[in-house]
């Protein structure tokens, strides 16, 4: 038996990424995972890496209201409530102060900001006592990296959520935490920088890291496997920096 046996747990961007790992990892522990995400044909292939009796996969938006409300009905069918939320989807673009726009802007908090509230929010009457919610923030949250500065505001407002969250739900005793990841190899990468770009990018990012290399979205899906279980029971309002030593170091 693994360590979440009989639970239920929903991801977000779970269909990609470290939201693909994180999900592969807590089914592999015994939870049975709903994903969300908005493209189809990977929500299909994630179906099938991790085996339908254990994944069930809705297509949607968290800018969405009527998304999640698909999504917590999907769980609430179940019947078996809720006990792990981990708040994982972003999207982030590059553009410096003078550069930035208001679609920017807008779509980073959106996205990042408001989608991760209300994926929290939307699960409160779901959730069992005793429940772990966890936020995806990032080290460049703090690292003050030039033309991140949306992306790294909107992830310091979820850092901020986690503590402001735990202190409010823990008479549930319901815990909520935050990893934030340094670093990590996936294509998102590509996505933001360009495929010609990308290996340059790779390799800069690996010599900042104290370890020399970038993370696997494993390594993070193994901290997230952590804060889910009873393993981190005296963890809360924590923010796990799993970052190979880039920003404590």
């Amino acid at each position: 038996m693994g360590q979440l046996e009989g639970r239920t747990a929903v991801i977000t961007g779970g269909h990609t990424g470290i939201g693909l790992a994180s999900a592969v990892r807590l089914a592999a522990e015994g939870a049975h995972v709903f994903v969300i995400g908005r493209r189809r044909d990977e929500l299909d292939a994630a179906v099938e890496a991790i085996g339908p009796a254990r994944v069930t996969a809705v297509a949607g938006d968290i800018t969405k209201l009527a998304d999640l409300d698909r999504l917590y009905d999907a769980v609430r069918a179940r019947g078996r409530g809720l006990d792990v939320v981990f708040a994982n989807a972003a999207t982030a673009s590059l553009a410096t102060l003078e550069q930035v726009t208001e679609e920017q802007l807008d779509q980073t908090f959106a996205v990042n900001v408001r989608g991760t509230l209300f994926t929290v929010r939307k699960a409160l009457p779901l959730l069992n006592d005793g429940a772990s919610v966890i936020l995806n923030a990032s080290t460049a949250a703090g690292n003050g990296t030039e033309a991140f500065g949306v992306f790294a505001a909107s992830k310091a407002a979820v850092r901020s959520f986690a503590r402001t969250w735990a202190n409010e739900l823990k008479d549930r005793g319901i815990r909520v935490n935050a990893v934030s990841p340094g670093p990590i190899d996936t294509t998102g990468i590509t996505d933001l920088f360009g495929a010609e770009a990308a290996p340059g990018v790779r390799a800069q990012l690996a010599a900042g890291v104290a370890m020399g290399r970038m993370g696997r979205p494993e390594e993070v899906a193994a901290a997230v496997a952590f804060l889910a279980s009873e393993q981190s029971s005296y963890v809360l309002g924590a923010n796990l920096y799993v970052d190979g030593g880039e920003n404590q170091i």
